[in-house]
C-alpha cells in the first residue's frame, strides 16, 4: 500500500467507522455465535501472496462483526463503560502514525513531557493535593498505565520494596526473604479480582476485609484485622481501598482508613477505576475525600472520560518510592539529560519497557470537550441511571439492591436467586440488551450500567420495557 492508496483507504475506513458508530444501535448488541465460529470462515494458513485490500475490507462484516459484542451500543449495559469519542480516535490515529516507543525522554521528548503535563491537568481537574502534581514543589507525579490492574500491581510492588527497607532500617540482620514471608496486604471483600491477582504476582499474602451493609470497608474492621495479624507476627504493608466497587459501586471509608494506614506505615492505594472520572464534578468530588492520606491513586479515563482504551492514570505521592523499586539503567537506555532533574523516564514507573504516545488522546479530548463538556457527559449518564432506578422502584415486583451513587443500578426481581438467574438467561438469549450479574449478600443481582456515549432516555426506557416484558412472561410460567 503506497501513500496514495493509504489516503484513499484511510478515508474509506473513517467513513466505515463513522457509519458503524452512527448505526450501532441497529446491530444486535450481543453476538449470536457459538465458540469456534471464526476458524471455518478463514483459511488455515496465512496467504503466500498478498490478498487485495477489497477482500480484507469485505471480511470485516463477514468474519469479524458477527462475533463482536458492541460495547458502544446504547443497549450495552454490562460491566462498566469502555470510553469512546471521535477526538480520541483521531489522536490514536496520530499515535499510530508517529509510532514512537516512549520508554525514556530521549526516545521521544514530546511523548514524555505531554504525559507529565496531561496528568497534571487531570490531577487539577480532580483537585488532587499538590503532592501528587509533578509541576509543583511536591515529590509526586502521574503516569499513564495500561489498566488499573497494572496500577495496583505497581503500587503493591513499590509498597513491598518500601516495607522491606523500613524493616531492615530497624533490624539490619533480618533477611529480605524472611520479611517477605511475613508481609500481608489487604483489600475489601468487594474489591476487583485484579487486586487479589496483584498479591499472587507479588508473592505476598492478600487478606480480604469484611464490608458493612453498604459494602464498604470501615476503619474499625480494618484495624482489628490488622492488629490481630501483627500479634501473629505478620507485617501489614499495603491496603487497596476501592472507590466504586465493580459489583455495586460502593465506596470504602477512606477518611477512616487513611489515618490508620499512615499511622501504621501501611501504603494506601486508592483504586477508583470506574468512579474516578466522576470526581471532576464538584458534586461528586466529596467521594474522593481522604485522598490526602493515600500513597497512590488510580482511575481509568478509558472507562468514563471519553478517552479510548488504553489509558489508566496513576499518581504517586513520592515518585522516588516507585522509581526506586524498579530503576535499572543499562548503557543503551541512558541519555545525557536523565540526571537534569527536569526529565522523567517513564520506563521506571511501569512493568513493560515500551509505551505508546497515549497522552495524545488526553490532550485531544480535554481540549475539544473542555472540562464543562466532560462534566456534562458524566452528569447525563448519572441522570440516566437515576431514571432507570426510578423505573425499578415504581414496579413492586422489583427491588434495588445497593445505593445508586453514579451510573450503576443493582436490581433484582423480589424472589429467589434461581428466579433472577432465569431472568438474566432470558435477557441474554433475546440479545436486545446486554447485562451481567453480581452477587451481593448472597443474592443474585442484575447490574445495569449506563455505558455508551450515545445512550439516551429512549434507550433506557426501551431496555426497561424489555426487562419487564420478559419478567412478566417468567412470572406467569411459575407454578401458583
Amino acid at each position: 500500500m503506497d501513500t496514495a492508496e493509504f489516503r484513499r483507504r484511510g478515508k474509506e475506513m473513517v467513513d466505515y467507522v463513522a457509519d458503524y458508530l452512527e448505526s450501532v444501535e441497529q446491530r444486535q448488541v450481543y453476538p449470536d455465535v457459538e465458540p469456534g465460529y471464526l476458524r471455518p470462515l478463514i483459511p488455515e494458513d496465512a496467504p503466500q501472496e498478498p490478498d487485495s485490500y477489497d477482500d480484507v475490507f469485505r471480511d470485516i462484516e463477514r468474519v469479524v462483526m458477527p462475533g463482536v459484542t458492541h460495547w458502544q451500543s446504547p443497549y450495552f449495559y454490562a460491566y462498566f463503560p469502555a470510553a469512546s469519542s471521535y477526538p480520541a480516535m483521531l489522536a490514536d490515529m496520530l499515535c499510530g502514525a508517529i509510532g514512537c516507543i516512549g520508554f525514556s525522554w530521549a526516545a521521544s521528548p514530546a511523548c514524555t513531557e505531554l504525559e507529565t503535563v496531561m496528568l497534571d491537568w487531570l490531577g487539577k481537574m480532580l483537585k488532587l493535593p499538590g503532592d501528587f502534581i509533578a509541576g509543583t514543589q511536591g515529590q509526586g507525579g502521574g503516569v499513564i498505565q495500561g489498566t488499573a490492574s497494572e496500577a495496583t500491581l505497581m503500587a503493591l510492588l513499590a509498597a513491598r520494596c518500601r516495607a522491606v527497607r523500613l524493616v531492615q532500617a530497624t533490624d539490619p540482620e533480618r533477611s529480605e526473604a524472611d520479611i517477605m514471608s511475613k508481609l500481608v496486604a489487604y483489600a475489601s471483600d468487594q474489591s476487583h479480582s485484579s487486586v487479589e491477582r496483584a498479591g499472587l504476582i507479588g508473592g505476598v499474602q492478600m487478606k480480604k476485609v469484611a464490608t458493612d451493609d453498604r459494602y464498604a470497608v470501615q476503619g474499625e474492621t480494618f484495624r482489628k484485622l490488622m492488629d490481630d495479624d501483627k500479634k501473629a507476627g505478620l507485617i501489614p504493608f499495603f491496603f487497596c481501598a476501592t472507590l466504586g466497587t465493580t459489583p455495586s459501586c460502593a465506596f470504602d471509608r477512606v477518611m477512616e482508613l487513611g489515618p490508620i494506614c499512615n499511622e501504621e506505615q501501611v501504603w494506601m492505594h486508592i483504586d477508583a477505576a470506574y468512579a474516578g472520572s466522576a470526581f471532576i464534578c464538584p458534586e461528586f468530588r466529596p467521594l474522593l475525600d481522604g485522598i490526602e492520606f493515600a500513597d497512590s491513586f488510580n482511575f481509568n479515563p478509558h472507562k468514563w472520560l471519553l478517552v479510548n482504551f488504553d489509558c489508566s492514570t496513576m499518581w504517586v505521592k513520592k515518585r522516588s518510592d516507585i522509581i526506586g523499586a524498579f530503576k535499572i539503567d543499562p548503557l543503551y537506555l541512558t541519555h545525557e539529560n536523565q540526571e537534569s532533574g527536569l526529565v522523567t523516564d517513564y520506563r521506571h514507573w511501569q512493568i513493560p519497557l515500551g509505551r505508546r504516545f497515549r497522552s495524545l488522546k488526553m490532550w485531544f479530548v480535554f481540549r475539544l470537550y473542555g472540562l464543562s463538556g466532560l462534566q456534562a457527559h458524566i452528569r447525563k449518564q448519572v441522570g440516566l441511571a437515576r431514571e432507570f432506578e426510578g423505573l425499578v422502584r415504581a414496579d413492586r415486583r422489583f427491588e434495588i439492591s445497593a445505593d445508586v451513587v453514579l451510573g450503576l443500578v443493582c436490581f433484582r426481581l423480589k424472589g429467589s436467586n434461581e428466579l433472577n438467574e432465569q431472568l438474566l438467561k432470558q435477557i441474554t438469549r433475546a440479545r436486545r440488551i446486554h447485562l451481567v450479574p453480581c452477587q451481593l449478600s448472597g443474592r443474585f443481582v442484575l447490574r445495569f450500567a449506563v455505558c455508551a456515549r450515545t445512550t439516551e432516555s429512549c434507550h433506557v426506557q426501551e431496555a426497561w420495557r424489555h426487562i419487564t416484558q420478559l419478567a412478566s412472561q417468567l412470572l406467569q410460567e411459575l407454578p401458583h
